[in-house]
């Protein structure tokens, strides 16, 4: 049985953002710790239908094999990920919007709020953006009291910065 080969798209091999907060730093690690867990027994399965006969024909054993193959391939993605991880502390008090901030600014007169963390922890319905984002990008570097400019889809709005928390 032959894999299907997708062509590689654009997005194909982007290193994900290293830019992360304790939690998901932690929620990182405690992922590869169940993958490296589960290993054994995928193995111990594999072994086992592989024992059943022909491997050609043998169904269970391919999918046995893509399964270990699957784990393998997210436990190296995991170590690397974690490697090269970057942890998000903000300052305090500090003046200036910074990764892990939590910006409070007024758009055409109504307040929001915004915390900008690192690509891979973005929620845009719960406020969290990334510092990649056309607006965590313009805000980085701002301070209270600033109006900033940005360019959206099909017209300029204006963002003021309120507090700095």
């Amino acid at each position: 049985m032959q894999v299907p080969k997708r062509k590689p798209g654009k997005y194909t091999n982007l290193q994900p953002d290293p830019h992360l907060t304790e939690e998901k730093f932690n929620e990182l690690k405690d992922k590869l710790q169940k993958l490296k867990d589960s290993h054994p027994q995928a193995a111990a399965e594999m072994r086992r239908l592989a024992e059943l006969g022909d491997l050609s024909e043998n169904a269970a054993y391919q999918i046995a094999k893509g399964r270990l193959r699957g784990i393998n391939q997210r436990i190296l993605e995991l170590q690397d990920h974690l490697k090269r991880a970057v942890t998000i502390s903000s300052e305090k008090n500090s003046g200036t919007v910074q990764l892990g901030c939590k910006v409070i600014v007024e758009i055409d007169g109504q307040q929001k709020t915004y915390q900008i963390l690192g690509s891979s922890e973005t929620d845009p319905f719960k406020g969290i953006i990334s510092h990649n984002s056309p607006i965590g990008s313009a805000l980085i570097g701002c301070k209270i009291g600033d109006i900033v400019k940005i360019q959206l889809k099909n017209k300029i709005v204006e963002y003021k910065i309120i507090k700095i928390g």
